[in-house]
């Protein structure tokens, strides 16, 4: 019976092309505009290490001015980032499990190849637990030691991405790679990293795409290396010297600490409160203890990667969405009722009311499919044109295939409920009147 109702479908679709475009077109559209919406949204609001979220934390210390707070949007958070003194304190704590201090700079590489110039790439000084910190596989070495970070080693990792730019793609442990007109050995090459959001550091853009080149933190001293992220003074310093901004209360890194347990969480709390009370003693820290250990998720929603902007327009979108269903009701019931005298002729020669009604929804829902389709691909499109639009938006405009599922099976059923009154009243028609008509 679905096979002769599907038949009845297409001839109905068929003996109406303007009706049916015109209502295939208008839940497309709306589909189209909803489902690209929604799948920016989506990647916003995403957690890309969900696994780890409770034991993860992010750090942060209130070393901001005594008079004002840090931001006067969210006065009750302490600054996000750490001074550099405060950051290699932390890192002398023995409770979690790994943590890291780090902050992103721009480098200059001149690559061993003669056919490459040299260029300017975005890196990343960090502790070696960085990589076991956020579950980044090595595909040849392994990460430096902790000596490296305390000496300043020159010793690097790169991405696979830039491993084939500089080697070919391959086994390039123990190549040279020069930084800042001084050699550095490749002792190590991750997968790519790019986490969307960024949410290891989000300062400068929390879709920015991630650094191809990891460096000790020994290195960020030797070579004096400023942060090309964030770096906020509150004190008026001298700072004339590089050593004289590592020991200014200038915030410029971050620190990241995985806590597996709340006893763990609760014993490095400690510790941090501790030490901020031992550097009150000393004249730091004019503010009231405000020392926070956040996760994953809640340090997104500090952050406040996802504006309430992007929530309306997810909002306009489904509105929109809603807008068109409405007015595929109405076409649908003057679809219907346009054909009223064929039901009734129908139900004169034995055929039920479910039965009709029946073949009325599985029209609605071959349209509802027909449009959601189509609507995916009004969706791919849009996505398309934001990616050329704002090239800085790419990882945003992946279609996601567990979403185009749902947009396809949405738009079903959406037309289905919108359809359920057009189907009900055509069935409620007496035959009589239109037999008398025949």
């Amino acid at each position: 019976m679905f096979a002769y109702y599907l038949r009845l479908a297409a001839i109905s679709m068929r003996k109406t092309p303007g009706a049916t475009a015109l209502m295939v077109s208008t839940i497309a559209l709306g589909i189209g505009i909803y489902m690209a919406s929604l799948t920016v949204f989506y990647q916003m609001a995403a957690n890309p290490v969900e696994h780890k979220n409770d034991v993860l934390h992010a750090v942060q210390i209130d070393s901001w001015d005594p008079a004002e707070p840090y931001t006067d949007r969210q006065p009750e958070q302490a600054p996000w980032e750490l001074t550099y003194r405060d950051a290699m304190a932390l890192m002398t704590s023995d409770i979690p499990v790994r943590h890291a201090a780090m902050y992103k700079t721009e480098l200059v590489l001149q690559p061993g190849r003669r056919e490459l110039k040299p260029f300017a790439e975005m890196g990343r000084i960090t502790g070696r637990d960085f990589f076991a910190l956020f579950d980044i596989s090595f595909v040849y070495g392994a990460p430096w030691t902790e000596e490296a970070d305390e000496t300043g080693a020159r010793q690097i990792v790169i991405s696979r991405q830039l491993n084939g730019e500089l080697f070919g793609g391959g086994d390039s442990i123990g190549e040279t790679l020069v930084v800042h007109d001084r050699p550095f050995t490749v002792i190590g090459v991750v997968e790519d990293f790019q986490p969307t959001p960024k949410f290891y550091d989000v300062n400068n853009g929390a879709f920015d795409e991630s650094e191809r080149l990891f460096l000790p933190v020994g290195v960020g001293r030797e070579l004096e290396l400023f942060s090309s992220g964030n770096t906020n003074c509150w004190k008026d310093e001298k700072i004339e010297t590089y050593e004289q901004f590592l020991n200014s209360e200038c915030v410029w890194w971050q620190y990241w600490a995985e806590l597996e347990n709340p006893g763990q969480k609760a014993d490095f709390q400690a510790f941090v409160d501790g030490y901020v009370t031992s550097q009150k003693a000393l004249g730091r820290f004019g503010r009231p203890l405000n020392n926070r250990l956040t996760p994953v998720d809640g340090w997104l929603e500090a952050r406040r990667v996802v504006r309430d902007d992007q929530k309306v327009l997810v909002a306009v979108a489904t509105l929109f969405l809603g807008v068109c269903l409405f007015n595929t009701l109405g076409l649908m019931l003057a679809k219907f009722l346009g054909r009223a005298p064929q039901v009734g002729i129908r139900r004169a020669l034995g055929a039920s009311r479910k039965a009709v009604f029946r073949q009325q929804l599985i029209e609605v829902g071959v349209i509802g499919f027909a449009g959601g389709v189509i609507g995916l691909g009004l969706a791919w499109l849009s996505l398309r044109g934001i990616r050329r639009l704002f090239p800085g938006f790419e990882q945003l405009t992946h279609l996601d295939w567990t979403l185009a599922g749902v947009a396809v099976a949405s738009a079903i059923l959406t037309t289905l409920v919108a359809g359920l009154y057009p189907a009900w009243r055509v069935c409620r028609m007496p035959p009589a009147a239109y037999l008398r008509i025949q």
